[in-house]
């Protein structure tokens, strides 16, 4: 069955948000949350988990984050119950992405929350290309197909931004400056936690551009294109099975492309991912000859004892094997 018979029409999700953005409802829900928490702490919803784990970072203690994709979920098709949509008005601060839920761009254009982080304003996002470093390859691609699928609502950018660490301190910024005119009493908690956080990320890209620094190989094949704004900031190639969506199905043009390159390239591993099925790209490496491994975009948890720098360490690990860096 394809995306577009799947998932409902922008039309439709908009009749259902009108339906839902009753007056009653968000009365009610104004009421419960415009003035914080019952202990006094801020309320703010993010879209989905890395624009969290930022939330809750720079918040602290004073904040209580919920997010609008439940854990374990692909964000990318996210919809949203009534419930959701009305907690979309009653939170003192939405930390959002536009342009890569559609659910959610159209709740928090009729819900009309208080104040919004927009991580799209702030990360520089590119086209999924990012000059050269997704490789392109012969015969259907897989962009034509992304595009037939009236599914497909990233308008040619990648929004994948938070797999490059370097492009997260823009954001952390915006939230502490945006909890700092909600909550002034916390505004140096705010700023001291934003710089902290900022130091990891920074930590971090020293780490993968250390250990991606000399490879034998810098071709790294995945699921889908997630690791472009990755592959461009470590000088790497991203090859996608499937497109931006993890959900585009590859056409056989695009898989025996795929394998073709593999086989030019010496690639010896295929990359799958936790929240999307595996089954393509384990087929493909068996009929190829080749191994898999776990290669994480970070767009979900599925276990509570990982987060964002426990998982970007584990990728870094996978990618040092798969490409044999020294």
């Amino acid at each position: 069955m394809s995306r577009s018979a799947r998932r409902p029409s922008s039309r439709s999700r908009t009749a259902t948000l009108a339906a839902v953005l009753t007056a009653p409802v968000l009365a009610l829900a104004a009421c419960s949350t415009t003035t914080g928490g019952d202990d006094g702490t801020v309320q703010v919803l993010a879209s989905f988990y890395p624009l969290q784990m930022i939330a809750q970072q720079v918040g602290g203690d004073r904040v209580e984050v919920g997010s609008l994709t439940p854990p374990g979920a692909e964000p990318h098709d996210v919809e949203l119950s009534p419930a959701q949509v009305a907690s979309v008005s009653a939170a003192q601060l939405v930390v959002y992405q536009s342009g890569f839920q559609a659910a959610v761009d159209a709740a928090v254009s009729e819900a009309g929350p208080a104040r919004t982080v927009d991580a799209a304003d702030l990360a520089h996002l590119e086209t999924t290309e990012q000059e050269g470093h997704t490789q392109e390859l012969g015969g259907e691609s897989h962009d034509e197909a992304d595009h037939e699928d009236d599914g497909h609502e990233h308008g040619g950018l990648d929004p994948h931004f938070w797999l490059d660490p370097t492009r997260m301190p823009a954001v952390a910024d915006a939230v502490a400056d945006a909890l700092s005119e909600i909550d002034p009493d916390g505004a140096d908690t705010y700023r001291a936690n934003a710089t902290a956080l900022d130091a990891r990320f920074d930590e971090l890209d020293a780490a993968y551009t250390a250990g991606l620094a000399t490879c034998e190989r810098r071709t790294v094949v995945t699921t889908h294109e997630a690791f472009g704004y990755l592959a461009q900031r470590y000088d790497l190639q991203q090859v996608g099975i499937a497109g931006v969506d993890p959900e585009t199905e590859p056409s056989p043009a695009r898989l025996r492309d795929v394998g073709d390159l593999v086989r030019a390239q010496g690639v010896t591993t295929i990359f799958f991912e936790t929240l999307a099925s595996p089954k393509v790209a384990q087929t493909l490496a068996s009929d190829l000859g080749v191994e898999t491994a776990v290669l994480d975009p970070i767009e979900g948890l599925t276990d509570d004892a990982q987060d964002y720098f426990t998982i970007s360490e584990a990728n870094l690990e996978a990618l040092r094997v798969a490409l044999s860096c020294s």
